[in-house]
């Protein structure tokens, strides 16, 4: 096919895409008829072919890279074709759209510029055409135009294109897609596609060709943070030169280049580019390149440069919008490959989070399974921390694929809104610290008071019970002679944390003072009983650690229907209407404990029914009743040496 270079204008990409039989392949074979963009003489080899079959003309065939394409009337691949108007050459990603070839529909999209949606003037918007839109909408389109086909078989009605235009506009808007240009067109007759014609005087706006080129060619994202997914690491002698290509941002030579997830950095001495012998000053978003450093850090394929000062997040758990193509309907508790950049990961499916019917935009929250062809929010966690950037804050890297026995399952966008960025020094801002040491021993407390201190960790949704439960037991255990506290949000929020908000950041930081608090409260001999929500495991993990040998997760169980409908503090209500924002459960996620201690069920079980089960525990792990398991000192653990039910509890 011919293509006529534009030295002015850089080449733009654009998906066709559309409900089956609505006419894609007939307007693209039209349009780069009408551009002088097929190579001579390939229309009459189409005639003759079609007089040798019997069949009547199509400009669908002039697509058809196969012969068994053509005996089944549908396109079964992605195809890019070119062509050229006056004012750039186009690269045309031709995406099937029936069903079973969604897969090649989403590749081809996710390397255009801008998108023209194809709409049958009769059929008007059918299943296909809602579902290849969703999928442009999902992948974060922003070009988009509406060719509304076949006007010859509505005898070029206005009234005709009107009520598809509108039908179009009205579905677009309702998921977040707004056409720049709504054309009416008959591709088979070519009018309104490079040319005007004359059978639509009453249409004033552009033709197809005409809307294409007002549209903007995206420029390589320079101005976005340094992006360096290390793809390779080559060495020659004693030399290292890590390749790869900077997906965004601009790397000069002399830069510090800091690497994720290790958390190390070095300078560049050198950028090289083959053939280039002299090598680069510096390189920019879209180059392929090997960098050179002064320190022999450890990097390795799917590590992460960047600047210092605009880290990617580090985050084990991130939610992921997707499309899934696999006839295994993917389930929660499955285990999956995820790629994205150069990064590979092993990933769990924690959630699904919703289901979306693409033809109403009907929303099921946790549901049971994505089957094939299905779009749903969903979350992964993956056993290591990964460089992550959400697909809003840097396209090239937050697009994601998911992979099973090697095989393209499902694919989408990341998504971190709600997450935290989970990357931590690893020595703390404050210098000459030195721990001291002291002479009286948690075991010596316990020997004087009688229990072990410990760190029990109520969590769960707001309205689940767990600063009721936590005051009913700490007034249990106290009355039983045991020294116990309760450290809860709202209290802790009045005076240690006032200076935080509820931003994913502030969460963490929150629960991380909470828990080193709790920690020495628990080292001192007393009982804390910590009830926050702490929506995320990662948090509690931490905690955790704070308390190693005397911390207990308790999940005090309720879900969002039963919680919200308890609202003891109307805080659901005004997450609903839009006055709190970022309210876990509702615009911001909960994770439940993987692997609790405990689980109090508070849904079904009364007050007074959770406050025992809770206070046996209790009992079980801190009491001594004057006696030690000497050989558990140095843990610092706790035998329950009594039954609990022999002592009243």
């Amino acid at each position: 096919m011919k293509q006529t270079n534009k030295a002015s204008n850089s080449q733009m990409g654009v998906v066709i895409v559309g409900h089956v039989d609505h006419g894609k392949s007939t307007l693209i074979g039209r349009l780069l008829n009408d551009t002088d963009s097929l190579e001579d003489g390939k229309i009459n080899d189409i005639k003759a072919s079609c007089e040798k079959r019997g069949v009547p003309f199509e400009w669908s065939f002039v697509l058809d890279a196969f012969q068994a394409e053509r005996d089944q009337a549908v396109t079964i691949d992605t195809t890019q074709i070119f062509f050229s108007t006056k004012a750039r050459n186009y690269v045309i990603i031709d995406a099937p759209g029936h069903r079973e070839f969604l897969k090649n529909m989403i590749s081809g999209a996710a390397q255009a510029d801008a998108a023209v949606l194809v709409v049958d003037t009769i059929e008007g918007v059918r299943e296909q055409t809602k579902r290849h839109a969703y999928m442009l909408h999902l992948l974060g389109m922003k070009q988009v135009c509406v060719a509304i086909n076949k006007m010859d078989k509505a005898k070029y009605d206005a009234k005709a294109f009107e009520k598809a235009s509108r039908e179009s506009v009205e579905y677009l808007n309702s998921i977040g897609l707004s056409a720049a240009h709504i054309i009416p067109v008959s591709a088979f007759e070519g009018d309104m596609m490079a040319a005007r014609g004359d059978n639509m005087p009453w249409y004033k706006g552009k033709t197809l060709t005409e809307a294409l080129d007002a549209f903007a060619v995206s420029s390589p994202p320079v101005a976005l943070p340094l992006r360096f997914p290390v793809q390779d690491v080559y060495r020659f002698d004693e030399e290292r030169i890590l390749v790869g290509r900077v997906e965004s941002g601009i790397l000069r030579k002399g830069d510090t280049v800091f690497f994720s997830p290790t958390n190390e950095k070095s300078t560049v001495t050198a950028i090289e580019n083959w053939p280039n012998k002299e090598g680069l000053i510096e390189a920019q978003a879209g180059q392929s390149i090997g960098i050179k450093l002064d320190d022999r850090i450890f990097v390795e394929r799917g590590h992460l440069g960047s600047h210092e000062k605009n880290l990617p997040m580090l985050s084990n758990v991130f939610r992921a919008n997707i499309f899934w193509f696999s006839n295994n309907a993917l389930k929660v508790g499955n285990v999956y490959k995820a790629r994205f950049g150069t990064a590979e990961a092993t990933v769990t499916v924690q959630s699904i989070d919703t289901l979306v019917n693409t033809d109403d935009l009907a929303k099921q929250d946790n549901a049971g399974e994505v089957a094939k062809n299905a779009v749903a929010e969903i979350t992964l966690r993956a056993r290591d921390m990964l460089p992550i950037d959400s697909h809003d804050d840097n396209g090239q890297l937050g697009r994601m694929v998911l992979y099973e026995n090697h095989d393209v399952v499902g694919g989408g966008l990341i998504n971190m809104e709600g997450y935290p960025d989970q990357r931590q020094s690893k020595e703390p801002k404050s210098e000459n610290i030195y721990k001291v040491a002291h002479s009286v021993t948690p075991d010596m407390r316990a020997e004087r008071f009688g229990h072990y201190g410990g760190v029990f960790w109520f969590t769960g949704l707001s309205g689940s019970g767990k600063s009721t439960l936590a005051v009913a037991v700490e007034h249990e255990i106290f009355n039983r002679g045991l020294n116990a506290y309760v450290l809860d949000g709202d209290n802790v929020r009045y005076g240690l944390n006032s200076d935080l908000g509820f931003s994913p950041e502030d969460r963490t930081e929150n629960i991380r003072r909470i828990g080193e608090v709790a920690a020495l409260q628990a080292n001192s001999g007393v009982i804390i009983l910590s009830a926050f929500i702490s929506p995320y495991q990662a948090d509690r993990d931490k905690a955790r650690v704070a308390s190693p040998h005397n911390f207990y997760e308790i999940y005090i169980k309720a879900d969002l229907e039963t919680c919200e409908g308890r609202d003891p503090k109307g805080l659901y209500k005004k997450a609903r209407s839009g006055e709190i924002k970022q309210f876990t459960g509702i615009d911001s996620p909960y994770e439940p404990p993987r692997n609790p201690d405990l689980v109090v069920d508070t849904e079904n079980n009364d007050i007074d029914t959770c406050v025992e089960q809770i206070v046996n525990y209790i009992f079980a792990h801190v009491q001594t009743d004057g006696q030690v398991d000497v050989s558990q000192k140095s843990k610092g653990r706790v035998v329950a040496l009594k039954d609990m039910k022999q002592k009243g509890g």
